[in-house]
């Protein structure tokens, strides 16, 4: 076996490292973000969450927690996973493209005051993450809160929502790892406030 306890120990302190450096730059954001969704859930409204690959299944995950439970019995909280339906998502991607799998459904189910939240390790460019940025543009246009879970590659959805988690890092497995973290930690936060 080519790795050693010393490659181990040495791959656990690096994502050590990156969690201290995320408390030390996400707190306060994750506290305003968990503010957002409890206040919309509050209000009557839902969470829409979408993502591709393992941050779709991130998103499936969000979703669940809110749904159902994170750690305690509460009532159901109003959330959904773009990332579920394979008759929308392919007929989406027959007839219109791929780029319109997330936007559509958006335009079928939001209103102004629910929440957006899209994941990505990366950023838009052609032919890559182009869902990504078509499903906060039709937030935008739906008067909705939208809020993104990103990394330090992502550059041109900044501009497009609310508010955004930057996790500090390049390393796509270690990003999808402190999204989880966060999405936990907002579970958390959120299940506290909402009766």
């Amino acid at each position: 076996m080519k790795n050693s306890e010393k490659d181990v120990a040495a791959e656990c302190e690096r994502r050590a490292t990156l969690w201290r450096l995320c408390a030390d730059t996400l707190s306060s954001q994750i506290v305003v973000v968990a503010r957002m969704i409890t206040h919309a859930l509050q209000r009557g409204g839902k969470v829409l969450i979408f993502g591709n690959g393992g941050s779709a299944a991130e998103a499936q995950h969000f979703a669940a927690e809110l749904v159902g439970r994170f750690e305690r019995d509460r009532r159901a909280l109003a959330a959904i996973a773009l990332t579920t339906d394979t008759s929308i998502l392919t007929s989406q991607a027959n007839d219109a493209g791929f780029s319109h799998v997330f936007s559509r459904q958006i335009e079928a189910l939001a209103k102004p005051g629910d929440i957006v939240i899209g994941l990505t390790t990366s950023d838009v460019s052609p032919n890559h993450s182009e869902n990504i940025r078509e499903g906060f543009q039709a937030a935008h246009r739906h008067r909705c809160t939208s809020i993104g879970l990103f990394s330090e590659k992502t550059s041109e959805l900044l501009p497009m929502v609310t508010m955004s988690l930057i996790v500090p890092e390049r390393n796509t497995a270690l990003i999808q790892e402190v999204h989880l973290g966060i999405i936990h930690t907002i579970s958390r936060l959120v299940e506290q406030e909402v009766s």
